[in-house]
């Protein structure tokens, strides 16, 4: 579609005629009045230069004044819509990578039993790339948190570093609290009105230098919601026992669920569940991209003027002989021309 960036200079269109309308000067040239000014009239009308000049008098302004203010109101060509998905949420995983997920207590989607992490990289790994509208980001946690995907909306590499990681990589033990405190620093550069950490783990904190109901309170003062997802035998001991009861204050604290999984069916529903709960919300902008298109009526104008003058000077470059010799009749005494 073709648009102006200026159509109001569009009026300056009648400007010459108007200026053409104003009164003449007052000033009177000197003119010399001879006899045969009759037949000097009609022979420079005989003249092939004055006939280009006077055919192209008024048509060659015209055009140039046209192409000018055209130019001047800056054509632009609107394209197809642009249409760009802008994400309402960031949505932050928290995978627990400490030595009791590698107990082959969980089955895989063909019924074979597998260790936990493998179990949870499939459920997890469908529900990232269920998210589509949020960003997703990823931080695995043993001894140590560590960043894994970045808040991203390429939920493919997410759910490819999810893949990736492993029993152990991040320590032997859990540092749940440290992890969450990682998250929050995370959403400091944040700017999605909603901001959700699902955390999983399936032992007690036993590494964080800051507690993980702490560390919840911090996150509840940031807008941060914390769904706890606990996973294995609730009746483990010593540094594997799973503290249930700290991961339900946790959720507590920032408005979020707290989910108990004993098995791959359990820990497929809650994630289907945190689909629900966490619902998306697509938010688009459409853009038209414009081309400037000034040039177009600019060259036109260029190549009129040009054409104009060319031919012209062709003309002029061809001298007419009008007449071979004058001569004045005794009789009567007007001038007389001889071919």
């Amino acid at each position: 579609m073709l648009i102006f960036a200026h159509p109001w200079l569009w009026f300056f269109l009648p400007l010459p005629y108007l200026v053409r309308l104003l009164p003449a000067s007052s000033n009177k040239a000197q003119a010399v009045w001879v006899p045969f000014g009759a037949r000097l009239q009609q022979a420079m009308a005989s003249n092939p230069t004055q006939q280009v000049k006077s055919q192209f008098k008024w048509l060659t302004p015209i055009l140039i004044w046209v192409c000018a203010v055209a130019a001047l109101c800056r054509p632009q060509w609107i394209g197809d819509p642009v249409e760009k998905i802008i994400p309402t949420r960031d949505l932050l995983l928290l995978v627990d990578l400490s030595g009791s997920m590698d107990q082959e207590d969980f089955n895989n989607a063909s019924g074979e039993k597998v260790d936990r992490l493998s179990a949870v990289k499939e459920i997890v790994g469908d529900f990232v790339i269920k998210r589509k509208g949020d960003r997703v980001g990823l931080v695995v946690f043993g001894d140590s948190p560590f960043l894994q995907a970045p808040f991203s909306t390429d939920l493919a590499l997410s759910r490819r570093l999810l893949d990736e990681s492993a029993v152990g990589m991040a320590g032997p033990r859990t540092a749940l609290g440290d992890a969450i405190g990682l998250g929050i620093h995370l959403f400091d550069e944040s700017n999605a009105p909603a901001k959700t950490i699902i955390a999983l783990t399936d032992g007690n904190d036993t590494k964080s230098q800051v507690p993980p109901i702490e560390a919840a309170r911090i996150a509840a003062q940031r807008d941060i919601r914390i769904h706890t997802v606990a996973i294995g035998d609730p009746g483990t001991v010593e540094e594997d026992k799973l503290d249930l009861d700290s991961l339900e204050q946790v959720a507590q604290n920032t408005n979020g669920q707290f989910y108990f999984a004993a098995n791959r069916e359990e820990l497929e529903g809650i994630y289907h569940e945190l689909d629900q709960v966490e619902t998306r919300k697509i938010r688009t902008v459409s853009h038209r991209p414009k081309l400037d298109l000034f040039h177009l009526p600019l060259s036109l104008l260029i190549c009129i003027s040009l054409g104009s003058k060319w031919r012209i000077t062709r003309f002029r470059r061809e001298p007419v002989q009008i007449h071979r010799s004058l001569r004045v009749d005794p009789r009567t005494g007007q001038l007389l021309t001889t071919p």
